[in-house]
């Protein structure tokens, strides 16, 4: 049964509507600063808790819930007569309900002029003090601390008049993993300054690094079915991320679903669906057709035409809603998972009849993960995504040959492509789609050939295409093996010892050559 509640929140969405609801049930509440004086100044009655520990609040609000008198209230256990005996001799009534949320760290040291000092001034204690003593006791007190919970809460007290222990215990798990948050996210920020800590500057790598997940699914297995697995979102919700979306319907994602899906949406994402229409169909994390158009159907047509037998049982994303005439093309294959921003009614009613495609939608955005992670044997490989997309304005020619109007916009497009396939990566393409794709060897050369014959098998002709690798080419030779193919253009990141030998084999070949000073290595 819920007597008296203790109310002090940073965040005070929706909190007058719960303690009025609370009020009207009878129970008695108590607050503090703010909060009491929003309750207050709306009618609620409330008492502050400087008047109900008889100690007023001091150093400038530091010091007002450390009290005996409030976490006595909190910390005794209703089933020890010992703790209701110490209770009753010291006159400390029950606190049934601790409602809190902490001061905004997070979103003080997210600003680029937070100074120290105001950091500091940002930590909570009081409030971490109060969410850990009640989900200590969670079963004699209930505990918020995510406004979105009042709802809930509310609606099991106006039903029975408390809470069932599960419900409470998932709060108070709640709670826990809201404080761990809140401390690791105040180490990561001290960590992250120099010696100096009143005038360093931050660090993007601190020296202890606590991340924060939070588990969306169980998997049935691993990459193989010999492993288990789950998968977890970034509890900051990186906008347009794939851990975001909504599974409009099909059967469970799988472990390789997801990790392909990502790969997928990662790479449509990168083009401007406000100029252009873009399809990308993965096959084992590499893109095996990619392709821009006037509609989806258009770029999903080009697309397929680069590996048809890879695409089989892939995952194809769109940069723009899938209208009815993209899903009736889509639906005559077999795909395993179907990603954009939106499906139109018609596409829902066409996949509908295909229980088990698993269609995503997702919000289109620009946000990136702060960190990119690999997973070595005891440790881990931090570093920062790889978010650089090379505009025109930045290449450099350095061929006597100059490109013409289409062989740059087709170049630019090769090289978007080559950033998401696995390394080493060559990435034939023309007319504004790919048109062979040789991902993952050991050899440059090996990619280019495999490259060359995937076009040749899917009946494309590489004749006046334009080639993307993703970092520079270490001989001539594998310059030779593209140019035999048929390509009349080259881009690539530059920077060997030999950069003026390809180059001089570039003009001997009559090609155009373009570097960007930047490599894409993906491994």
């Amino acid at each position: 049964m819920i007597k008296q509640a203790l109310i002090s929140v940073s965040d005070k969405a929706g909190v007058l509507d719960f303690a009025r609801a609370l009020s009207a049930m009878g129970v008695n509440i108590l607050s503090t600063g703010g909060t009491a004086k929003l309750l207050a100044d709306n009618g609620v009655k409330v008492t502050e808790v400087a008047d109900y520990t008889g100690f007023p609040e001091m150093l400038d609000g530091r010091v007002k819930t450390l009290h005996p008198k409030v976490h006595g209230g909190i910390l005794a256990r209703r089933d020890f007569p010992e703790h209701v005996a110490a209770l009753a001799k010291h006159e400390i009534p029950t606190i049934d309900m601790v409602v809190v949320n902490l001061y905004p760290f997070q979103q003080t040291v997210a600003k680029e002029e937070c100074s120290l000092e105001d950091a500091i001034e940002n930590i909570d204690i009081g409030g971490p003090a109060m969410l850990r003593s009640s989900a200590k006791n969670h079963k004699d007190v209930v505990v918020i601390c995510d406004p979105t919970d009042y709802a809930g809460v509310l609606a099991d007290l106006q039903a029975s008049g408390d809470l069932p222990y599960e419900k409470r215990f998932a709060l108070a798990k709640k709670v826990f993993a809201h404080t761990a948050q809140y401390d690791g996210a105040i180490t990561n920020y001290f960590t992250s300054l120099g010696e100096d800590k009143q005038h360093a500057t931050r660090s993007a790598y601190p020296e202890t690094l606590n991340l924060h997940f939070e588990k969306v699914q169980d998997m049935r297995y691993g990459e193989n079915p010999h492993q288990s697995a789950a998968f977890y979102r970034d509890v900051k919700k990186v906008d347009g991320a794939l851990a975001n979306y909504i599974q409009l319907q099909g059967k469970e994602l799988s472990f390789n679903n997801i990790a392909d899906a990502d790969a997928a949406w990662e790479c449509v994402k990168t083009f401007n669906a406000a100029d252009t229409t873009a399809c990308v169909i993965i096959k084992h994390a590499n893109p095996c057709g990619v392709a821009v158009g006037a509609n989806p159907l258009e770029s999903y047509s080009k697309a397929l035409q680069t590996d048809p037998t890879s695409a089989f049982g892939g995952i194809i994303a769109f940069n723009r809603e899938l209208d009815g005439a993209a899903a009736e093309a889509v639906a005559k294959q077999f795909v395993e998972v179907l990603i954009a921003p939106a499906f139109s009614a018609e596409a829902r009613k066409i996949f509908a009849a295909k229980q088990n495609v698993r269609l995503l939608e997702i919000p289109l955005g620009s946000g990136l993960n702060t960190y990119d992670f690999k997973r070595v044997g005891g440790g881990l490989l931090v570093q920062s995504p790889d978010s650089k997309n090379v505009l025109l304005e930045e290449v450099k020619v350095v061929s006597k040959k100059q490109p013409t109007p289409q062989q740059l916009q087709d170049l630019m497009f090769a090289w978007r492509v080559a950033k998401f396939v696995k390394s080493n990566a060559i990435v034939f393409c023309g007319n504004g789609m790919t048109l062979g794709v040789g991902a993952g060897q050991m050899s440059r050369i090996d990619s280019a050939r495999i490259a060359s014959i995937k076009a040749q098998n899917a009946g494309l002709t590489l004749a006046g295409s334009a080639v993307a690798s993703d970092a520079f080419f270490p001989f001539r030779d594998g310059l030779d093996v593209v140019v035999d193919a048929g390509a009349t253009s080259v881009i690539h990141p530059g920077g060997s010892m030999r950069d003026q030998e390809v180059i001089d084999a570039a003009n001997e070949r009559d090609v155009v050559m373009l570097l960007t000073g930047t490599r894409h290595f993906r491994h």
